[in-house]
């Protein structure tokens, strides 16, 4: 029997993201949710915690479209305003 052929060109799947594990260590810092919530829909980012930033800052890349699909500029503006309040 002969192996499959893979090509090089294709790429294994990738494992699905997990995004009740992508939201958990927000929802682990009091107040963090809310913070984001009022960030997004405020367009104010300076509301954002030390602690919140800081959890922000950890999350997964590849968790941000998935947990802010319908705002995929929202990430990046946090991460920006938080690297001003928790330097790397």
């Amino acid at each position: 029997m002969t192996p499959p052929v893979v090509l090089a060109h294709e790429q294994p799947p990738q494992s699905p993201i997990n995004i009740e594990k992508c939201w958990s260590s927000i929802f682990n810092v009091n107040g963090c949710v809310l913070e984001l919530y009022r960030s997004v829909f405020s367009g104010q980012f300076g509301n954002v915690g030390v602690a919140c930033c800081k959890v922000f800052s950890t999350i997964d890349a590849n968790c941000w479209p998935h947990m802010f699909p319908l705002n995929p500029f929202f990430p990046p503006l946090i991460k920006d305003n938080c690297a001003h309040i928790v330097p790397e």
